[in-house]
């Protein structure tokens, strides 16, 4: 099935409970890591991310941005897609950016990606996360036909992680509603910097805490380029189609988001659990533990938060419950430093 045919079958998604935290958040899905406005096209200028989006970011591996992009523009993105999908290797016709394109260069007018890509919080996304000077990695059409029964392991675009912290980010966007196991992404919340080999993944089938997008069309996800995924089978009557674009950083991606949060929410390095501690600040939610998570585990990941929050912020002392600062003390000691 192409786009625009019954597409309009598809059920929008309902809500749901899912846990968040170690004690579980019963927020309804659809407001889970839903940020962003609504769309105005007078509006030109980047809406960058806030310190408290860039402290989820850090912790779930992903922000979620519903019904971001208006039906107009999905509409046209679901045509060119399709376009995308059956030219892109052929001898003409619609092809992507080379890689290490410009960002700024990608899908100029009038093409409907472009439009997109070109949203104001969009832009403010790519902004706050890797820079508006960042590169095109790769795109890719992700495309389920009506009863597919594809299931893609599990898996991390990336063969081999370095140790350093930068990161690239993936724009996951979904043209049209997708219904409740229908075909969504699924996903692993907080496991980007849990490092692994790509294919290393694949003999999981089920993880406590994983999701499977379902939500309203023009719906847009950003993850971290470690996070585990997978795509799922396409049990109903109509085609799921995603759209990914991979972005690679060009400068160091410190303090890029709107810091005007920042002195507000960023906790001294003394902020401590067992100690003193603030009760609304990055520590905070750099404490959530994930549900497939032990208590060491999630030990260990506020360790590899609070490293990726000081490359972030170029604040080479911040620490969350004292983990970093004492293996440093210790190191120190042990140096006769």
């Amino acid at each position: 099935m192409r786009p625009g045919v019954a597409l309009r079958t598809l059920v929008r998604a309902t809500t749901r409970a899912v846990p968040t935290g170690a004690e579980g958040d019963q927020r309804p899905h659809h407001l889970v890591r839903t940020v962003g406005p609504v769309f105005n096209e007078h509006r030109m200028e980047p809406t960058l991310l806030t310190t408290r989006q860039m402290a989820d970011f850090v912790t779930d591996g992903y922000l979620r941005f519903d019904a971001l992009i208006p039906d107009r523009t999905n509409q046209r993105v679901l045509e060119e897609i399709a376009r995308l999908e059956d030219e892109r290797w052929a001898p003409e016709g619609l092809k992507p950016p080379d890689t290490r394109t410009p960002f700024a260069e990608c899908y100029p007018e009038p093409s409907a990606i472009g439009e997109y890509l070109r949203h104001p919080t969009v832009q403010g996304i790519v902004a706050s996360l890797v820079g508006l000077d960042c590169r095109f990695d790769h795109d890719f059409t992700h495309h389920l036909a009506a009863g597919s029964t594809y299931l893609q392991p599990l898996h991390v675009d990336a063969v081999m992680d370095s140790s350093d912290p930068a990161f690239d980010v993936q724009l996951f966007y979904f043209p049209h509603d997708v219904a409740p196991g229908e075909g969504g992404t699924r996903f692993v919340p907080g496991s980007h910097l849990h490092r692994v080999v790509s294919s290393g993944l694949d003999r999981y089938q089920r993880i406590l805490g994983e999701e499977q997008f379902s939500g309203p069309a023009g719906t847009v996800m950003v993850f971290h380029h470690g996070m585990w995924h997978a795509g799922q089978p396409n049990p109903g009557t109509g085609d799921r189609w995603m759209h990914k674009v991979r972005l690679n950083p060009t400068k160091p991606q410190v303090r890029l988001w709107d810091t005007a949060d920042l002195d507000e929410l960023h906790n001294l390095p003394t902020d401590h659990v067992f100690a003193t501690m603030a009760p609304d600040s990055v520590a905070h939610t750099f404490r959530r533990q994930h549900r497939w998570q032990s208590v060491n585990a999630s030990r260990n990941e506020q360790i590899q938060r609070a490293r990726l929050w000081r490359y972030l912020t170029g604040d080479d002392d911040y620490d969350v419950d004292h983990y970093l600062t004492r293996l440093e003390l210790h190191m120190e000691v042990g140096s006769g430093g």
